[in-house]
């Protein structure tokens, strides 16, 4: 069975860089007709982007998930969707004895975006949703795991699963798919300005503590967004129509379960 999505309409969320671009990038190698969002202006130039390497149209949308009205008001101009990607989320450091306000802030703001925001895009797209669609989240490795100083950003990606799992449940008599893919240590700028604020608090070279976070990994590699974008497009694809409301590691090995 080949994969052939030019029928498809897709939604990318996150999708100006890193991941969520090299999903929409992959899927447009496929033929779908893509709407591509993110928060900031950033997101034309992805889209111009695809649009040029694949020679399909893409629409490019600004929209920050956080704001009900706005999700509401972008998402309803979409006709329908075949496939949802909920790949927006950000991430925060909340140490939990810094006295500072702004912990608490950016505690708030990573579960807006994370939680909130992934379910408001969710609630306005499955009405727009054809029986048999396929719902794709993008969690983490720390959706399964833990480690210091992330408690936001730790709770919003166990919450995705949890969300997810819920709603599997839910929309599995229209034969929509709902599954997780939780990447493990990836080269985006989100993750690298991630990794370097985390040697800087255990006072360690960047370097040698990325060595250290990949040295438990089965395949001791740093992935590429490229590398995590071809399972998005197997659970969009018929070949996995009978997968649903599980959460799938891709992470070279670093947890094995």
């Amino acid at each position: 069975m080949q994969i052939d999505l030019s029928k498809k309409s897709v939604l990318v969320t996150g999708a100006s860089t890193g991941i969520g671009l090299a999903i929409s990038h992959l899927f447009a190698e496929f033929g779908a007709r893509l709407a591509m969002l993110a928060e900031t202006d950033s997101i034309h130039d992805a889209a111009a982007e695809v649009k040029a390497r694949s020679g399909i149209g893409v629409k490019a949308i600004v929209c920050d998930i956080s704001d009900r009205e706005a999700v509401a008001e972008e998402i309803g101009l979409l006709e329908h969707l075949d496939v949802l990607i909920n790949n927006a989320g950000i991430e925060r450091f909340v140490p939990i004895l810094d006295p500072h306000p702004k912990v608490e802030e950016d505690f708030r703001r990573v579960l807006e975006v994370n939680l909130f925001g992934n379910f408001f895009v969710t609630r306005e797209a499955v009405p727009k949703m054809r029986n048999g669609g396929r719902i794709i989240f993008t969690s983490s490795v720390w959706g399964k795991t833990a480690v210091a100083h992330h408690s936001a950003y730790c709770a919003s990606k166990h919450g995705i699963i949890g969300m997810m799992r819920s709603l599997s449940r839910e929309l599995g008599s229209r034969g929509i798919t709902v599954n997780v893919v939780c990447p493990g240590w990836t080269e985006t700028e989100m993750a690298m300005a991630n990794l370097h604020r985390m040697a800087e608090l255990e006072e360690k070279d960047a370097e040698a503590l990325l060595k250290e976070q990949i040295s438990v990994q089965s395949i001791e590699s740093l992935m590429k967004p490229k590398d995590i974008a071809g399972i998005y497009l197997f659970l969009a694809s018929e070949l996995a129509a009978s997968i649903t409301g599980q959460a799938i590691s891709v992470d070279r090995g670093e947890h094995l379960a």
